[in-house]
């Protein structure tokens, strides 16, 4: 298996110098090769948010470095990162973050239109796309008109579309029934089998836990334990 993530030494402090300073991560190493379905748990605290914000560029470490596939992201200006993400990584968040005045079509086409993809391909795209996750009915409905299951699978298409190297999912089931989160998982799975993309999400939820092909355990911000199950 190709490795195309290196996490070299990444330490988070926030607050340093202070009276609430606090470490969050402490000397992370890691690497992950290319289409694995990671998840990432621990209890609340052990720094499970802030590896993926790390490694997505929503965060800066402390000390150590990002690696993807040869781009030093922990390197990059702000410009040169934003772009990077945009080209590079999709985010399913735990709030969805869909934006409440697009359609669910505009809300999946967004990263594709910010990339200059030609109308065409785009509406090729979001309808492959909202077909998988069997969202194609709504396409022309806002977000609050449908329900978190619903938007939970938007956000996901949203992060497929454009077709990126990876996908961080920070607690995606956490809003969702214990159903459609074991929906959404096996969604999650077969996009990863299927469109060849690497997963990476975080969860503290043992069903969640168990579809992953690599279990990581962070606890007060250190791996404790590092699986791969066949």
């Amino acid at each position: 298996m190709m490795n195309f993530l290196t996490l070299k030494h990444i330490t988070k402090v926030f607050n340093p110098l202070s009276e609430s300073e606090s470490t969050a991560l402490r000397g992370i190493d890691l690497s992950i090769g290319k289409e694995e379905f990671i998840v990432i748990s621990g209890p609340s605290g052990s720094g499970k948010s802030t590896l993926l914000n790390i490694i997505g560029g929503l965060d800066t470490p402390s000390e150590g470095s990002v690696e993807l596939e040869g781009t030093a992201i922990t390197e990059l200006g702000e410009n040169d990162l934003a772009r990077f993400r945009r080209e590079n990584i999709g985010f399913v968040f735990q709030a969805y973050n869909l934006i409440p005045v697009l359609t669910v079509k505009e809300n999946i086409e967004y990263v594709m239109r910010l990339m200059g993809m030609p109308q065409s391909q785009c509406d090729a795209r979001v309808l492959e796309v909202a077909r998988e996750l069997d969202i194609d009915a709504y396409l022309n409905k806002l977000p609050d008109h449908l329900s978190g299951g619903q938007q939970q699978r938007v956000a996901v298409a949203r992060a497929v579309a454009s077709k990126p190297k990876l996908i961080l999912a920070d607690e995606p089931t956490a809003n969702l029934d214990t159903l459609n989160g074991e929906k959404l998982m096996e969604l999650m799975r077969r996009l990863n089998e299927e469109e060849k993309v690497t997963i990476i999400f975080s969860s503290h939820d043992p069903l969640v836990i168990q579809k992953a092909r690599r279990s990581i355990v962070l606890r007060d911000g250190e791996i404790i334990e590092d699986i791969t199950r066949r």
